[in-house]
């Protein structure tokens, strides 16, 4: 199709993996017991998910330097940028589909998500001064640089979540809206709408999900059925990644702007959102449900989330992915291996407790206590605002 000639830019963005998540805490109310759920009062499956999804987004990350050296690569890239966010949107969906905006769930809302925004938006904003040696470079906090865009997204989305539990058909409604934003080259970058708008889907997806969906995903025909997807996934994506622009895969710009037509915009839309829904599918129906020697990282997957973009370009502007051995395939492992540890190590403890104020701040020097008798006090509801 026109306008899908691959092109040469690249991205090192990933997706958001705000907070933890009790059983339904957030929202008072009570999941039905089944197999998804442990007695701890969270859901290993779901942290086991964020981990592993963004282990594959700092690897994605690690491997733009080479995506023009190694078909394979670029290929592995592609395939990676189709699900990873889709899946992080949907489990963001999925535990935000009781909000109701009251006052502490708005409370949550602002400390948890967009004082963190604000915050790594001045600390991304003079960290680029540094690695660009730039020392005019501004800080702008409506249009979001590098990781921090997902915060906002997040933010959005869970403001319009009361909203899709009063549509007739909410997830045709918010496949329509994203394919028209697709469209729609006059949604410039302000709140990197659209990336809020194009993968508005999955969250809404996400808020119509429930426990018994995630179980069947388990089954044995639907597991197999997924490897055979993902293999032919995997094939096709060696296959695209000479001819296809992978900045669709980013979801920041119109078709227009892509060189595409309109038609081509709406059809390219429609089927990357399918192929999105599916791989996302896959990699759900293969993440454990036991409790692992990760689960405890994934609940702090936020941490290497943010943190992991100084990683990437401190060792851009640092050079290190220059020495012409590291596009071997031995090389490759290797790069592969040290984001896969770089990633993990920004969840454990010690680096939590260091940057804590940052991702985890506490705001009562700016919002007031939201408690009332109906709904008690604020601290017997658990701190994190995320899936």
């Amino acid at each position: 199709m026109p306008g899908l000639a691959r092109r040469t830019r690249t991205e090192a963005e990933g997706t958001p993996l705000p907070g933890g998540h009790r059983r339904e805490a957030a929202t008072g109310a009570h999941p039905p017991a089944g197999p998804l759920y442990s007695g701890s009062g969270r859901e290993p499956y779901f942290d086991n998910a964020k981990y592993l999804a963004l282990v594959l987004v700092a690897c994605a990350h690690g491997w733009e330097p080479y995506l023009a050296e190694h078909r394979t690569v670029l290929a592995l890239y592609d395939l990676v940028y189709t699900f990873h966010m889709p899946v992080f949107v949907v489990v963001s969906g999925y535990f935000s589909r009781n909000i109701a905006l009251r006052p502490w769930e708005l409370h949550r809302l602002v400390a948890g998500l967009l004082l963190p925004y604000l915050f790594f938006e001045v600390l991304y904003a003079h960290f680029r001064r540094w690695a660009a040696h730039d020392p005019s470079y501004p800080v702008n906090v409506i249009d979001p640089q590098f990781l921090d865009w997902f915060l906002l997204a997040l933010f959005l989305w869970r403001l319009s979540a009361p909203v899709w539990r009063i549509v007739r058909r909410p997830l045709p409604v918010a496949v329509g809206i994203a394919v028209l934003a697709s469209v729609t080259p006059g949604i410039g970058p302000d709140l990197d709408l659209q990336r809020v708008l194009q993968f508005l889907p999955f969250f809404v997806l996400g808020t119509l999900l429930r426990p018994a969906h995630f179980d069947r995903l388990r089954g044995r025909r639907v597991r197999a059925a997924a490897v055979a997807v993902a293999a032919a996934a995997s094939a096709a994506a060696y296959w695209a990644a000479p001819r296809l622009d992978h900045a669709w895969l980013y979801h920041r710009d119109s078709a227009q702007a892509l060189g595409a037509s309109t038609a081509t915009g709406v059809a390219a839309a429609l089927a990357l959102l399918g192929c999105s829904a599916v791989l996302t599918g896959c990699f759900l129906a293969w993440v454990p449900r036991r409790r692992t020697w990760y689960t405890g990282l994934g609940a702090a997957t936020l941490y290497g989330y943010l943190l992991h973009g100084f990683l990437v370009k401190g060792a851009a502007a640092r050079g290190w992915y220059e020495p012409a051995w590291l596009g071997t395939p031995a090389g490759m492992v290797l790069v592969t291996a040290a984001a896969a540890l770089a990633v993990t190590a920004l969840c454990t403890p010690p680096v939590r407790r260091l940057v804590r104020p940052l991702v985890e701040p506490r705001a009562a020097w700016l919002l007031r206590d939201p408690a009332s008798p109906e709904e008690g006090p604020l601290s017997a509801q658990p701190r994190t605002v995320g899936p």
